[in-house]
């Protein structure tokens, strides 16, 4: 009987114990929650707008779906603003915007496309070539751009929205789409029947095909070369999308990761220690890998945009 009132009180404080255990883990912070809440898209249970499911597909709208919209319609408007404002002056020599998007248009023509596919289709490709740089660039560009932390800050201070509106679901997930596997995808897809399309234009739909196999092979070299050719060309895309998606999510996860830093070392050793790890090491290191990833962006675009154009300019120019 004593043994049991003994073991009642222990059993009790024990079951406390447990709940403030909980609770202390649960308030916790965890780095690999707040990483992942910051670079991922939004839960296809969860989606900003609940659309249908149309042959098995669910065309709900989800936070890259926002930004994909959100960076075409940019692109759109930014472009036709600046093209029209410039055809309504009388003057040759441009101005404002216009002049470094003719330096772009430029650029991307004389040094990437020209080179890649020639003089003859140099006017064909560089429109899609051009809008696939456009594109790229501001995705990434508007993904290192802080707006929803931002917009986040002031629900919590100001508007206090809740989590199931339209507005707190928004603040959740990555503001990157080109970090999304599925967008890059999509664009590789773009680049994939693009090469096609060009070769079966400069040689025709059969010739095109039959340039898999360089002329002069024998046929049973022909019979071993056809399957790497083949297999060659759904590489070409898979290796586009998954550059562009890697090096996008990779510099946001770094980023997060150095200043989660600050708050792993406040949690174990006190406010003091938290921010002297951020003065320290966290916050210089930070401001340099976003330096560093400006430049990442940039070149992404461009890689992606290169690569398309050679090998588009391989399947034109089959026998150089």
């Amino acid at each position: 009987m004593q043994i049991e009132q003994v073991q009642a009180p222990a059993a009790e404080a024990a079951a406390h114990g447990g709940e403030t255990v909980a609770e202390a883990a649960a308030e916790a912070f965890n780095a690999g929650e707040v990483i992942i809440g910051h670079v991922a898209n939004s839960p296809i249970d969860h989606p900003l707008i609940h659309l249908p499911t149309i042959a098995g597909i669910d065309l709900s709208v989800t936070k890259h779906v926002l930004m994909l919209w959100i960076v075409a319609g940019l692109v759109f408007f930014l472009v036709t603003a600046v093209v029209r404002k410039y055809l309504k002056q009388d003057r040759l020599v441009p101005a404002g915007l216009m002049g470094p998007l003719e330096s772009l248009v430029e650029f991307l023509r004389d040094t990437v496309v020209q080179p890649a596919v020639g003089s003859k289709w140099v006017n064909t490709w560089t429109p899609l070539l051009l809008t696939l740089f456009l594109f790229i660039f501001f995705a990434n560009l508007i993904g290192l751009i802080p707006i929803f932390d931002v917009l986040g800050l002031a629900n919590h201070w100001f508007i206090h929205a809740g989590e199931e509106t339209f507005f707190g679901k928004v603040l959740h997930g990555g503001s990157t789409a080109t970090a999304n596997f599925n967008v890059t995808a999509g664009l590789a897809v773009v680049s994939f029947f693009a090469i096609i399309v060009a070769g079966s234009l400069a040689h025709g739909a059969v010739q095109h095909w039959k340039n898999l196999v360089p002329h002069g092979v024998s046929p049973f070299l022909a019979v071993a070369l056809i399957p790497i050719e083949v297999l060659g060309m759904f590489v070409r895309p898979f290796a586009l999308t998954m550059r562009l998606a890697a090096n996008m999510t990779g510099g946001h996860i770094a980023i997060l990761a150095i200043l989660s830093f600050v708050f792993i070392f406040t949690e174990m050793a006190g406010q003091a220690v938290g921010m002297g790890v951020g003065l320290v090491f966290s916050v210089p290191l930070a401001v340099g890998i976003s330096a560093l990833e400006i430049i990442v962006i940039l070149v992404q675009a461009y890689v992606f945009t290169l690569l398309t154009a050679v090998f588009i300019g391989m399947a034109i120019h089959a026998h150089h």
